[in-house]
């Protein structure tokens, strides 16, 4: 089931007033329902003002894919490119969870047949917006997707506001992705370092008990420096406390420095804020310097492949994930019985969030009835849905920020890791349990900027 709680669209009142009532609404065009369309499919380019991208010409439509291929979080970019290639496929010929959206007809999207293109971020944000902007202007991309370093999503998620082109982020955690640097034209279900505070220091809590002292390592750009921020903050709600918190830059491969550091705080708990291979280096390099037979070794953010590269160094080692196979309902069920089909392994939460951005986007088109942004974009703000593996989601109007459930993992010991499983599900926290106002937290600094048809 799903549904959209924000104000009737123009599309929607265009439909039901009829061209004599339309003909009289100010600012707004006069045909709709994609009857007279051009090009290849249902697109109504003579209903709304050239705007970005729009309209689209021939018989296909583009999205642009712009993934980490190189650099320390090529492995979730990789991840990340199969979901993306995967949902491109559904959309054009059915198949997963195509054939359970109300919205989608798995034989392209508007009529037009679904294209792609690709571009390397190599984790940093000038080179993905160099790419972002060869997909826009010599492709004619009408929404890019991507993410895996939050600096990366900020980056072309303002080239996107300034080029009227949709942005669909998967993996970002940064709270400044929806919050300072939010922008009318990005999206974003993956949740936010804030709500994995929220998420996990209970969890911690009832674990380690409530007087403990902690010192943090994070990665130096948006993404670790917010989620130092979180977990100080909720990590102190429950009565623990930051010994000292130690930047490290992206890309680092040797902690040595760091981590003696940090064993000789005295702390009873060592935060991990590091990902992709910084993540599994970190680690790994933790426990071979023996800190876990002295200390409590937490990763707030992990995820599947993070964990493979781990090893069983990931034992113990709690932390908030994406999403995860683990969890058992239908449509998680569907991805990952596709997914596993079609790459012969286990797909990861990046996996999961690039293959759910895809369908979200084409599915507000299909409603919308046309690819003009402003329309899209109307969709999707306040859109409740539940066919994402993750239960009942809303599509916040106020932020783009996403209101979902957060599992919370436990890594797995070398010896019970088996096809492909390196972590257990401990709990998927209950939106209910987390988040926050839009006059609130990240959300207080939010300023989404035009829709462009203004």
């Amino acid at each position: 089931m799903s549904s959209n709680d924000k104000p009737v669209s123009r599309r929607t009142l265009l439909k039901t007033t009829g061209a004599a009532g339309a003909a009289g609404l100010t600012g707004l065009a006069g045909c709709t329902g994609g009857e007279d369309s051009s090009g290849g499919g249902g697109d109504e380019s003579d209903s709304f003002p050239a705007l970005g991208n729009f309209p689209v010409e021939g018989d296909s439509v583009t999205f642009g894919f712009n993934i980490p291929q190189s650099g320390p979080y090529s492995s979730e970019g990789e991840d990340e490119l199969r979901g993306y290639n995967l949902a491109k496929d559904h959309l054009n010929n059915g198949g997963g969870w195509v054939d359970s959206f109300e919205d989608l007809s798995g034989d392209g999207v508007l009529g037009y047949t679904v294209d792609s293109v690709e571009g390397d971020t190599a984790t940093d944000p000038d080179t993905a917006r160099q790419s972002a902007q060869r997909m826009i202007n010599r492709d004619d991309a009408v929404m890019i997707a991507g993410g895996s370093s939050s600096s990366v999503a900020i980056s072309v998620q303002g080239l996107c506001q300034d080029e009227n082109v949709m942005f669909m982020a998967a993996l970002t955690h940064s709270n400044d992705t929806t919050g300072k640097d939010a922008v009318r034209y990005g999206f974003r279900e993956m949740f936010n370092a804030y709500m994995t505070g929220q998420a996990l220091a209970p969890v911690l809590e009832e674990e380690y008990g409530s007087d403990n002292t902690f010192y943090q390592l994070y990665a130096d750009y948006s993404w670790g420096q917010t989620v130092q921020e979180s977990m100080n903050q909720f990590l102190t709600d429950v009565g623990w406390e930051e010994l000292d918190s130690v930047p490290t830059p992206l890309g680092t491969s040797d902690f040595s420095s760091y981590l003696s550091e940090a064993q000789n705080s005295g702390a009873d708990v060592l935060l991990l804020d590091h990902y992709g291979l910084d993540g599994a280096n970190s680690v790994k390099q933790s426990v071979d310097a023996g800190l876990d037979e002295e200390l409590e070794i937490v990763v707030p953010l992990y995820n599947r492949p993070m964990a493979q590269a781990a090893g069983g160094a990931i034992e113990d080692a709690f932390g908030t994930i994406a999403w995860d196979s683990q969890i058992d309902n239908e449509a998680a069920n569907v991805f990952t019985d596709v997914f596993q089909a079609e790459y012969d392994r286990i797909p990861s939460g990046p996996a999961q969030l690039a293959y759910s951005g895809t369908l979200q986007y084409a599915a507000a088109a299909e409603r919308a009835g046309t690819f003009y942004p402003p329309e899209v974009i109307r969709e999707l703000e306040g859109y409740e849905f539940s066919n994402s593996g993750l239960g009942s989601e809303t599509m916040r109007a106020c932020d783009h920020q996403a209101q979902r459930d957060i599992p919370v993992a436990r890594g797995l010991p070398e010896s019970e890791q088996s096809d492909g499983n390196f972590i257990e599900l401990v709990n998927l926290t209950s939106r209910d349990d987390v988040g926050y106002g839009c006059d609130t937290g990240p959300a207080a600094e939010v300023e989404l900027g035009p829709y462009g048809d203004e």
